[in-house]
């Protein structure tokens, strides 16, 4: 680890439903927290695309070898030198299959990790109304820790904030920094954001950097904003709001060991039985709203 302190940026943007002007928007704000001094910049999850329609996101959808976002934001970090996890990228794995693929790209302009978002949504609702994420996204099934020169990165999006035990694993790898890109709407981010991130960031004693999509998009959906910035010890560092912009923050990565040390949580699993499972009386009656775009 070079530096004790890591000044980072989140990217807060409302992405519409086109790629180009998205990759142009983020790439100003990514130019932007360099010239800042950041040496690490997030953006949020589907960073390049904001589409809800199926025929539509999947006929501007590209394979990642030729996706016209990546190969800007890789150029970008290689030219200014910096970290830049993009938060998530809509990318085409098959004829009718997507990815919801989160890529963190090293200061030399190359791709160093990969993670395809686990949890996605599907739900069936009182009304007869049905979510189906898993019907054109294909879920990962690989938990990633990258590694960096300033700390191990957890990698997650969106959804996957709900699922304690990802991050579990993740830290008890070694992660000390965990990113949680998201597209969140705004009934369940007022209700849950702020709760849920502190939540991962105290249970694993870890920095929690969660940028995201906010605003009114053309799709007609709303977003929350919030960009938030969690120490390890649950304090809220930085928030966003809900306009556009950057959030900056600077990490004292010292803060890490000193909490592990303080409550060693995570050396302290033990093996139980599980319980027998009782029948499910719940019904669903309003959508949580993360479901990707």
């Amino acid at each position: 680890m070079a530096d004790a302190v890591l000044p980072i940026a989140l990217v807060q943007m409302t992405a519409g439903r086109t790629i180009q002007p998205n990759v142009e928007t983020a790439c100003h704000w990514i130019r932007r927290a360099a010239e800042d001094g950041a040496r690490f910049v997030l953006t949020p999850e589907t960073t390049h695309l904001m589409e809800l329609k199926r025929d539509r996101v999947l006929a501007v959808s590209h394979e990642e070898a030729n996706d016209p976002g990546l190969a800007a934001f890789t150029a970008l970090a290689g030219e200014l030198g910096i970290w830049l996890l993009v938060g998530s990228l809509i990318i085409r794995i098959g004829p009718e299959r997507l990815a919801n693929r989160s890529f963190l790209i090293g200061p030399d302009g190359t791709v160093r990790a990969r993670y395809d978002k686990i949890h996605l949504f599907d739900v069936t609702l009182a009304s007869g109304e049905s979510y189906r994420e898993s019907a054109l996204y294909a879920p990962g099934d690989r938990a990633v820790v990258a590694p960096t020169d300033f700390a191990p990165l957890g990698l997650s999006v969106c959804y996957d904030v709900r699922f304690p035990a990802l991050y579990r694993s993740l830290a008890q790898a070694g992660a000390e920094i965990l990113t949680v890109p998201a597209a969140f709407t705004r009934p369940t981010g007022e209700a849950h954001w702020h709760t849920l991130l502190r939540a991962r960031a105290i249970e694993t004693g870890s920095f929690v950097l969660a940028p995201a999509q906010t605003g009114e998009h053309e799709t007609g959906r709303a977003t929350y904003g919030h960009s938030l910035v969690v120490s390890p010890w649950g304090e809220v560092l930085a928030d966003g709001g809900t306009e556009p912009g950057l959030v900056r923050a600077e990490l004292d990565l010292s803060a890490v060991a000193a909490t592990r040390a303080r409550i060693p949580s995570l050396r302290h699993d033990r093996p139980f039985a599980a319980p027998d499972p009782v029948a499910d009386t719940t019904v669903a009656d309003e959508p949580d709203g993360e479901a990707t775009p």
